[in-house]
This record gives C-alpha cells, structure tokens and sequence, in this order.
C-alpha cells in the first residue's frame, strides 16, 4: 500500500465509524431541549493545547499539515522528517490572558537534529506559570503564597518512509503543581503527573501543479496526548488530560521566484468523553444522579477515546460541534519576509472561542523572529490584545557563515 492511500484508508475509517457509530443507551436530546446551554468538554492541563509558536499562533492556530520547521513538536512531529536543516532550535513566549492577570506566561523552547536522510530526533519544553496566588484558611485569614505551576517536557522520533510520507511518535512527561501541597478544605493536594503519546502521519507533495503554478500539498494527522489521567488528591475523581484528533491540510502556491502564498485548513476534536445531560432532583439507589441523555464520562482512556465519537448528548450534531477549526495563509516574499493571517472557530455550546490572528515574520542567514497578535471577535473575551514572540536559530545557517 502506498503512502496517499494509506492516508485516505484512514480517512474513510474516521468517516466510517462515525456513520456507524453505536446508538446510546439513553435517549438522545435535540439541540432545541439542550437549550443551547454550554456543555463543555472538561478537561485538565488545558495549556497543552494552547498555540506555543507565533507562525501558527498568527494563522489562526493551524498547523498540523504547514511546511516543516521547527515548531512541529506541538503540531505534527512527523513533519520533522522533511525539514530541510540539520539541526535547529526555537524559543518561544507568550503573555496569556493579560487582559485578566499581568503574571501568567507560557514558554517554549524547542529542538531538532538530523541522523540522517530518513531519521529526526527531536525535544522539547513548555512551561506554563499561572502567577502568585495567595492562600487564605476557611476563616479568610493569610496562609501563605504560592505560584502555580505547569510543564511538559517532549521527546519525538521522526522517519521518512518514502519521498512524500513520514510518520513520528513523541513520549511526554506532564507535571502540573496548582496548589504546592497546600491542603484544600481539609484534604491535602499533590501535583498531579501523566505520561503521554502523540501518534502522526504526514505526506507532502511538491511536483503537483495549482493553475499552472508550481505547488505544494501537504496532508497531515496527530493524535496527541494519549496517556493516563490525572489527579490532584488522593480524594478527586481522575481527570482526562486533553487527547486530540487533529486532521489538516495545506497548499502552497509558488507565483514566482520572489513571491508565495500558502493556505491551510486544521480541524481538531478531543477524545474525551462530552459531560451527560441529568435529570433533576433524581437519583438512582445508590445515590447517583440519573442520566437523562449522553453516557457516563467516568470511564477508562481507551473506552473514553471511543466514546468520545457518539456519547454527545445532542447526538451527532452536537458531535459535530465539539470539531473546532483553525484557518490561516501566509504570504512569502523571497523567503524572508512573511504576512500571515487566519481564524480560529469554536462552536459557542463548546467554549465560544472565536478569534482572528495576524503577524509578521523575518527569516535571516542564521536567526527567524516572528510576531503574532490575537484579536477576539467578542471585545471583552480574555484573550483579547495576546502577543506571541518566537525565535528561531538555523545552526546550518550559523556554520554557512
């Protein structure tokens, strides 16, 4: 089997297994009983999903399927097999939610080396800080300080397969410490850990033509955090950590030697079982709240993974709108100067986050900076005015000269 139909087998089995899909043992609810009230797909350690790099920060959060660089950890390690250096390294800082807290920031350093023409090794840091958060007991008084914590550290293995098809697989160690070891209305909390895998796909062809226009094609999946769930007391239910599908594309169109322009389209859903909807004031003879649609959410990883593709209790419309997307283009001039743009859409049952980006980059001999900015379609959402910096370092380049 090639490489193009192994991408398109996987494909029809995505599509395949949701026309197929299980009936719910509850009866389903429309969207209008559903009231369009939120039904949030919760999950901890939210900070793995958030954009680390400004390329794909100011097109819209897409990058599954975008040409290979140094960012591609976070979005398709496979694409690390047909970056064209040898060995490259990128930092990466973003003020989050400036609009609510001025001291919580996320960093991002990352690295490649080639081993050859086929093999790619790869790693990476995100560190993301929450700010100072001050403790009071139950009777408001002080009791200490403390600033929240999380990181991830990665490590990813990339390899050619053929001359368009790669695949990558990343290991991930998760920390996440929110309290210190503070105890919480009289139960003493931990810092909760996870060991996570991504598994990827990329192809990418560069002899196709769009209008006569020398193009390229790259088609990309990720499913990325696959790993344990977690806890932050030893009396807290366990809680998913947020495995994605992600699917995207690309097509880069080359108008001639001096100017390109690429556009890109992602899509990604969690694997993680959506919140059923309760009856009121009813409970089962254990105790338990009774479920009026959807099914339970406290389940294992693997049943959750499956679940997560028909247990909404919207039924498959209401699937559909836990698919979030990221549309972005990027404008080349000579390969040094770049424009990008793009938009992010979440459906508004599902976190209504709804945003335009836009940036700049600058490619030099040895160094690439790049700038991105976020502008909300709701004024007063807390993303408003973010600012991502990146910047990157070409050790080819640095030998060249």
């Amino acid at each position: 089997m090639n490489p193009r139909s192994f991408v398109l087998l996987l494909l029809m089995m995505v599509c395949n297994f949701y026309l197929s899909r299980p009936v719910a043992a509850q009866q389903e609810i429309t969207p209008y009983e559903l009231g369009g009230q939120l039904n949030v797909v919760h999950v901890a350690v939210p900070f793995l999903t958030v954009a680390p790099d400004s390329r794909s920060g100011a097109m819209g959060d897409a990058g599954i399927a975008t040409q290979p660089d140094v960012y591609s950890m976070h979005w398709n390690p496979a694409k690390f097999a047909f970056i064209d250096n040898d060995m490259g390294a990128a930092f990466s800082y973003t003020p989050w939610l400036r609009n609510l807290i001025d001291d919580i920031n996320l960093a991002h350093l990352t690295g490649y080396m080639r081993l050859d023409n086929y093999q790619v090794l790869a790693a990476s840091l995100t560190y993301f800080s929450l700010g100072e958060i001050i403790f009071s007991n139950i009777y408001g008084e002080y009791d200490g300080q403390y600033t929240p914590n999380e990181f991830a550290i990665d490590a990813a293995y990339a390899r050619l397969f053929s001359d368009n098809f790669s695949m990558g697989l990343a290991f991930r160690y998760i920390r996440s410490d929110l309290t210190g070891g503070a105890y919480v209305q009289g139960i003493a909390s931990k810092a909760a850990q996870a060991f996570a895998a991504d598994v990827s796909l990329f192809y990418l062809n560069d002899e196709i033509r769009v209008s006569d226009l020398p193009s390229q094609l790259g088609i990309g999946m990720n499913i990325s955090n696959i790993g344990n769930k977690i806890t932050y007391s030893d009396n807290q239910n366990a809680q998913f950590i947020p495995i994605n599908l992600g699917i995207g594309s690309s097509l880069k169109m080359n108008l001639d030697p001096y100017n390109s322009i690429m556009f890109a389209l992602d899509m990604n859903k969690l694997l993680v079982p959506t919140p059923p909807v309760y009856e009121q004031d009813m409970e089962d003879e254990f105790g338990n709240p009774v479920i009026r649609a959807g099914m339970p959410n406290d389940v294992s990883v693997a049943r959750g993974m499956l679940q997560s593709f028909y247990d909404a209790p919207g039924g498959f419309r209401e699937e559909l709108r836990e698919i979030f997307y990221s549309a972005g283009v990027e404008y080349w001039y000579l390969e040094q100067f770049a424009i990008r743009g793009g938009y992010y859409h979440e459906h508004q049952t599902k976190g209504n986050r709804k945003y335009f980006t836009t940036g700049i980059g600058i490619k030099l001999n040895v160094f690439a900076l790049d700038v991105a900015y976020l502008m909300p379609v709701h004024s007063t959402n807390p993303l408003a005015n973010t600012i991502r910096f990146s910047l990157a370092f070409d050790f080819d380049g640095l030998r060249r000269n």
